[in-house]
């Protein structure tokens, strides 16, 4: 076994464009390894809350008024590469992504690696 350094990328994403936003990833990058490609993972039914302010042009909500849309969690990682990372966050996520100001969290991490001996 080895740890392999990746960054681990999570987005929240309204259900309903959860497909085009997987979709658009996986355009731009396989997401996997030797044995499997297109490795997400996602979750819901979640809450997403948040306010435009003077400024914002949201896609959904009024400006000054708190909004809660149900979101849906995408966590999916990739080889830490900085220039891959902003390919992936700027053609896979951002381009595909329906609000102004996506939800996107880039943590840096382990992903153990099992050899055929175990």
């Amino acid at each position: 076994m080895h740890l392999r350094p990746v960054y681990r990328i999570t987005v929240f994403v309204p259900p309903a464009q959860l497909q085009a936003l997987r979709e658009g990833i996986l355009a731009v990058e396989p997401l996997g390894d030797e044995r499997y490609d297109q490795v997400m993972w996602y979750a819901a039914p979640g809450i997403e809350q948040f306010r435009p302010l003077a400024g914002a042009v949201p896609t959904q909500g009024v400006l000054g008024e708190t909004s809660r849309l149900p979101s849906v969690r995408l966590e999916f990682v990739i080889p830490r590469d900085p220039a891959r990372l902003a390919r992936v966050l700027r053609e896979g996520v951002r381009a595909h992504h329906p609000w102004e100001s996506p939800a996107i969290f880039v943590d840096e991490s382990l992903q153990p690696v099992f050899d055929d001996a175990g």
